[in-house]
């Protein structure tokens, strides 16, 4: 059965599963680069008339949809395209791969980032539908990359200045500001 969240973003919906959505981590596929995919559940997704962003986690997926269209015409759709989709398959859509990192894990601080990224503000930007990706940490500044419901959302840069930010600078004394890029 699927259930269906708010988020902060009004554009942006938040479908829950008791299914595995992704065993390959959190993933964000945009409408405009529908072309470069080759997975099939989401390739329709985003054919779907008014989906503009749609981001598959663990156990959800989030979908951010265009300012003119409706969620009482794209809710529906979407929950009878998951349904449809685990009815016929017993596998999750993202099936579990090799991420490739860009990160240097020998930099204690970049560690000491990814770990409270990961423990303390990861889960909630996800009960809010989205994600946050860490990017890189140069002279004090760490850049991260706001996914799903989290982007383009009104709130998401008080999220991050209030949030992200602070958490960040308390935990890491190298941490003096965050970025979203």
């Amino acid at each position: 059965m699927i259930q269906t969240e708010a988020t902060p973003n009004p554009d942006s919906l938040k479908f829950l599963s008791e299914n595995v959505i992704s065993a390959a981590g959190t993933e964000e596929f945009h409408e405009s680069k529908k072309n470069e995919i080759t997975n099939p559940f989401i390739k329709e997704l985003l054919n779907f008339g008014g989906i503009e962003l749609v981001l598959l986690s663990k156990n959800f997926l989030s979908v951010k949809k265009t300012k003119e269209a409706s969620w009482e015409k794209l809710k529906p759709m979407v929950i009878s395209h998951l349904n449809d989709y685990f009815e016929k398959n017993k596998q999750p859509i993202l099936k579990d791969k090799s991420i490739d990192s860009n990160v240097n894990n020998n930099d204690e601080t970049v560690n000491k980032i990814l770990e409270v990224l990961d423990t303390k503000i990861r889960p909630a930007v996800a009960r809010d539908g989205g994600d946050i990706k860490f990017k890189s940490f140069e002279n004090g500044v760490v850049k991260v990359e706001l996914q799903g419901s989290c982007s383009g959302c009104p709130s998401s840069l008080m999220t991050l200045k209030q949030g992200v930010q602070n958490l960040l600078k308390h935990y890491v004394k190298e941490v003096n500001s965050v970025e979203a890029i």
